[in-house]
């Protein structure tokens, strides 16, 4: 299904909002592009594009807890968002996640069920890795 409805998640294994969302898109029957970006990291093209996408901007998806946002000072209010995009490619944890991209538009898919807009085929109702059932 994934060639006439692509998905790409931008995403995290060591996640659990990230595996929910993941498992939604292939219980829906798509078989998505995973990208690792801790792996692959961040280049500042494909962030604007994302963040143009979203309607966001790099503070409403910096990841606060679990990175170094704080350590490396990006939560004061007086840091651009140039300043906290560059440590973003720096440091690809301080992107929060997932990120899911598909022909319905693009979002920071926490909760994970913010996913369920994005696809075709969503199932009307899912079990979370927590047991939380998601109905729709």
């Amino acid at each position: 299904m994934t060639g006439r409805f692509p998905i790409t998640i931008y995403h995290n294994p060591d996640c659990g909002t990230s595996r929910n969302a993941l498992a939604m898109i292939e219980a829906a029957g798509h078989s998505p592009t995973v990208v690792d970006y801790r792996v692959r990291g961040w280049t500042r093209p494909l962030l604007e594009r994302l963040l143009d996408a979203m309607g966001v901007s790099p503070r409403e998806l910096l990841r606060e807890k679990g990175a170094p946002a704080a350590e490396l000072g990006l939560l004061d209010e007086g840091v651009s968002d140039g300043a906290i995009l560059e440590a973003m490619i720096a440091h690809p944890i301080l992107v929060n996640r997932p990120i899911v991209v598909t022909p319905k538009g693009a979002a920071l898919c926490r909760p994970s069920e913010r996913v369920l807009d994005l696809i075709e085929n969503a199932p009307t109702e899912f079990t979370k890795e927590d047991g939380e059932v998601v109905r729709r």
